[in-house]
């Protein structure tokens, strides 16, 4: 399995690049999203990848973080959603949207990707609402690429008394709630995990809510 591609670019194509890693060229498929953010050919690059191993056919499709390569797995679980179809909601979505999606039980934003119906979209709503909560508590996945230094998280051990917050937060702790619900927590425990969410940022939007708020719901040890 090759899980990870790092070179130089060599050139990008419409839906591909090659990737030449130490004189050996990868060719890489990838989403517009993903495209759009790539340095210019004759830079450094590195991708997250996933090889799709078929009787004729092996083909890499990279990602710029762990959290994208995950739900592009867990898409291709979906009976009817096939490689192109997974890059096609990532493109449209990226990660936070698509796991905005399927907390929220929204099958028309999965819909809006290109290729991607309506019964598909509500099919991967149903079949993938038990299975992402791992995916979606992955918070903020670095890109592959180098940065200046490793992000320090700040956890927050004591639930802190809560300020009465503004509409713009109460709706989003309220989406943040109803998306918990719809992934099988009860109301109290999903209102403590979004409580003390909030607490600790309190201008979180809804989709840092319920990573946060899964992050807490998950099992210790």
């Amino acid at each position: 399995m090759i899980g990870r591609v790092a070179g130089r670019l060599e050139y990008k194509a419409a839906d591909h690049v090659l990737i030449d890693v130490k004189g050996i060229g990868y060719v890489v498929y990838v989403s517009d999203r993903v495209m759009a953010s790539l340095p210019a050919p004759g830079e450094a690059v590195a991708l997250f990848t996933d090889l799709l191993v078929r009787e004729d056919l092996l083909q890499l499709f990279g990602f710029s973080t762990l959290v994208e390569k995950e739900w592009h797995r867990l898409l291709m679980s979906v009976q009817g959603i096939g490689a192109k179809a997974s890059l096609s909601i990532l493109g449209a979505l990226g990660a936070d949207g698509v796991s905005r999606a399927i907390a929220l039980g929204d099958w028309a934003a999965v819909a809006t990707a290109k290729g991607v119906g309506p019964k598909t979209a509500k099919k991967a709503i149903l079949e993938l609402k038990d299975k992402a909560h791992s995916v979606m508590a992955m918070a903020g996945a670095a890109p592959v690429a180098p940065s200046s230094g490793p992000s320090d998280v700040q956890p927050e051990d004591v639930l802190e008394p809560i300020e009465v917050a503004a509409p713009q937060d109460a709706a989003a702790q309220s989406e943040a709630l109803s998306a918990l619900g719809n992934l099988g927590y009860g109301p109290s425990d999903a209102a403590q995990a979004v409580a003390q969410a909030a607490g600790a940022e309190p201008d979180a939007d809804t989709a840092s809510l319920i990573r946060a708020a899964l992050k807490l719901l998950a099992p210790k040890g």
